[in-house]
């Protein structure tokens, strides 16, 4: 089969790879219909992730149609069309019956490495690294499903990919750094990053109740869609976007108090500038630190006294600089986490079936597998208008 392998820093190619086989009898073999490149496979394009091994395949956010299952798989059949979450959950474990799913205690074959890491491991994920088990991603014309008793969600035929393809990750990632906040009617939320992820956290700020949404981004079409699709109000920093330019402008658009609840949905390759920009990008270069801390030391300056910070944006390690002090004093609460993508799906699903929101109004380019080392350029570069890219392997799509 046709897949999109890592083969270094900015190199990924579409190899002829083996077609995946069942190894479980709790595993299915799913054949791709729709899978998108995702923000967070940008941190592996550009050689932030440890453990990645050249030929690994990627891919994280994947749909199809089941063509084989394990003798332990009575909930699913060949011929179903399902959406699987990014976390690979057990479904029996502490975590996953305290609905964490994706801190589950068994689905990473590599628990010890990420220890080392973090001192505990959290679920093994689909295509990001062998620090979460390594598992084959779904950028590929097949993909072996772990746990498919558990993950996969049978979707109706009366909506098509580009509706459903994103609970698989951003729709969920979005919708549970506003829920975990605890909003209520009328809150001003800031989010930093109007990508991906940032598009569908202000979509559901919106859907939960706030009353003002402030995107910030430096990215024209980014803020343009955060205005006319999700009803934002848009802040773009500029090149006087220092932290406290940033922080001092969010003061003022809400008279002195602050956003109630601030988000990061940028993570580790924050971009920023001046010296706090230069500073970071040296010491992520020699590795000094894992990840550009502006957006999560702006938001924790920015947000109001007793407010909450949620951090939806992926981070691997380490950050310098990140004002704890602001943290403690202010009363803030930081709200963090992989998705618990199992938790969300069928809340959202109704979401969409309701006309709540279409997910499909980020999509800006859909394309052929063999076309993905230039969109992850494309991508990367923001260029072309580029918001979100989804490919059809073999051109099959529902």
């Amino acid at each position: 089969m046709k897949a999109v392998c890592w083969h270094g820093k900015g190199d990924v190619r579409v190899d002829r790879v083996p077609d995946p086989e069942l190894v479980n009898p709790r595993d299915a073999i799913i054949q791709i219909t729709s899978t998108a490149i995702c923000g967070s496979d940008l941190h592996l394009y550009d050689g932030y992730i440890p453990t990645m091994k050249e030929g690994d395949i990627l891919g994280h956010e994947f749909m199809g149609e089941v063509v084989e299952v394990g003798s332990e798989v009575k909930n699913l059949k060949p011929g179903d069309r399902v959406v699987v979450p990014f976390p690979i959950a057990c479904g029996s474990c502490y975590f996953c019956k305290s609905d964490l799913w994706s801190l589950c205690d068994n689905s990473n074959p590599n628990a010890a490495m990420a220890e080392k890491m973090w001192g505990y491991s959290p679920a093994g994920l689909f295509g990001y690294s062998h620090l979460v088990g390594g598992y084959a991603g779904g950028q590929a014309e097949y993909v072996r499903v772990p746990y498919a008793d558990v993950g996969p969600m049978k979707v109706p035929d009366h909506l098509d990919d580009r509706q459903v393809l994103f609970l698989t990750d951003i729709f969920p990632t979005g919708y549970q750094a506003v829920e975990q906040c605890g909003i209520r009617p009328g809150d001003t939320v800031a989010v930093w990053g109007a990508g991906p992820v940032g598009l569908f956290t202000i979509a559901s700020a919106k859907m939960l109740g706030a009353g003002r949404v402030i995107a910030i981004d430096d990215v024209p079409e980014r803020l343009e869609l955060a205005v006319t699709h999700c009803g934002a109000e848009p802040f773009r920093p500029g090149e006087a976007g220092n932290t406290m330019h940033v922080v001092e402008a969010l003061r003022d658009m809400t008279a002195g108090r602050g956003p109630d609840i601030c988000i990061d949905a940028v993570g580790l390759e924050a971009h920023g500038v001046g010296l706090e920009g230069w500073y970071d990008r040296v010491k992520q270069t020699t590795r000094a630190e894992t990840g550009r801390g502006t957006a999560i030391r702006q938001a924790i300056l920015a947000c109001r006294k007793g407010g909450t910070v949620s951090v939806p944006g992926v981070y691997g390690g380490f950050v310098d600089k990140v004002p704890l002090g602001a943290l403690m004093n202010k009363g803030l609460t930081l709200k963090t986490g992989q998705t618990h993508v199992h938790r969300y799906l069928k809340p959202l699903l109704e979401r969409v079936e309701k006309g709540d929101i279409d997910p499909s109004f980020l999509i800006t380019h859909e394309l052929d597998l063999d076309a993905a080392p230039d969109a992850y350029r494309t991508f990367r570069d923001k260029k072309d208008g580029c918001i979100k890219v989804v490919m059809h392997p073999g051109g099959r799509m529902h």
